[in-house]
């Protein structure tokens, strides 16, 4: 391992052994048995950060998801899908530099309900949500540059114009 990883191990175990060292029970000989829960739990850890920019949506998570606060992006794909491939490196880099929003992906096979629900007929779909409205579906790859844009437009929408424009438009078809 290289010096970044093993400084993790060792603030890891270090941060273990001082959480348990209140035990009455705690000696030295504890460090065998401490040192490589702690290493095992920072590499699962560290990796699922790194590798998780994205997250999995499904029929169960997916309302819950797109109705938290801020923004939410979803790309619908299918392993089928030549295209939903391509672009998958280009999601998965925004997400990486976009910290700041979710990345969710929606496999429109093995959740046909949803896909049914948003009316997705080509993939990739791509939605996003913001404070849990609706404000962008359509179906294409994005290359990464049109991708930041809209990513930014997003981030720049005056959401009390989209609720107001929402209600004028709610009332005008009642």
């Amino acid at each position: 391992f290289g010096p970044e990883i093993r400084y993790v191990f060792v603030m890891a175990a270090a941060r273990l052994l001082v959480s348990t060292r209140s035990s009455p029970a705690w000696n030295s000989s504890d460090i065998v048995r401490v040192v490589p829960v702690a290493i095992s739990t920072t590499i699962t850890k560290s990796f699922r950060e790194r590798t998780l920019s994205t997250i999995d949506v499904t029929d169960d998570t997916f309302q819950d998801t797109v109705t938290q606060d801020g923004i939410v992006f979803v790309d619908a794909w299918a392993d089928w899908c030549g295209p939903c491939k391509q672009f998958a490196p280009t999601y998965e880099k925004a997400s990486e530099k976009h910290t700041d929003v979710t990345f969710a992906k929606l496999d429109t096979e093995a959740n046909q309900q949803v896909a049914r629900g948003l009316d997705i007929r080509a993939i990739p779909t791509l939605m996003a949500f913001r404070d849990g409205i609706l404000i962008y579906q359509n179906a294409g790859a994005l290359p990464p540059a049109a991708l930041d844009d809209l990513i930014q437009q997003v981030k720049d929408l005056d959401m009390d114009d989209v609720r107001r424009q929402i209600a004028e438009q709610n009332a005008s078809e009642q």
